[in-house]
């Protein structure tokens, strides 16, 4: 049975403007991913959910503090950066490395993500189940499960 559930960050969770300069806990402005804020509280009371990023310009600490600007911080159990592990996606032992931290094996993980490259591949790889969202179709034969919005997590899971 799958207990963790590990998320991307960047147009995972929160929207991504690229068009902003620095560490996203420093913009004017951040928001949730449309959808994303029912999945994370209908899953937390069913699964363990940790969020790791490869954002270039934040670590965790910085990653958590723009969590906490749209109240979602609580809704995760842990919390990851590429600049901290000084592994990145889609480099498998990210994942492996993320999934043991949290005291999980990859075959109970799921990762969920929106770059097939980045998120996906690696994390199947790994061992992980993996939903990939997008709103294009294509071939993503690493991707176990295809999402258009966040709130069809709550269907799968």
């Amino acid at each position: 049975m799958k207990r963790l559930i590990v998320f991307d960050w960047g147009n995972t969770i929160m929207r991504d403007f690229p068009d902003l300069p620095g560490p996203m806990c420093e913009w004017p402005h951040v928001e949730w991913v449309p959808g994303a804020e029912e999945a994370l509280r209908y899953l937390s009371h069913s699964y363990k959910l940790c969020i790791a990023t490869n954002a270039g310009c934040s670590d965790t600490i910085t990653m958590r503090k723009a969590l906490h600007r749209i109240d979602a911080e609580d809704y995760f159990n842990w919390f990851f950066s590429s600049k901290d592990l000084n592994i990145r996606k889609p480099d498998p032992l990210f994942f492996t490395t993320i999934a043991h931290a949290c005291g999980f094996e990859p075959s109970d993980s799921v990762m969920v993500g929106d770059s097939y490259t980045n998120d996906i591949e690696g994390a199947s790889k790994a061992g992980f189940t993996t939903v990939l969202l997008s709103a294009t179709d294509g071939d993503y034969p690493e991707a176990d499960y295809l999402i258009t919005t966040m709130h069809e997590l709550i269907q799968l899971f």
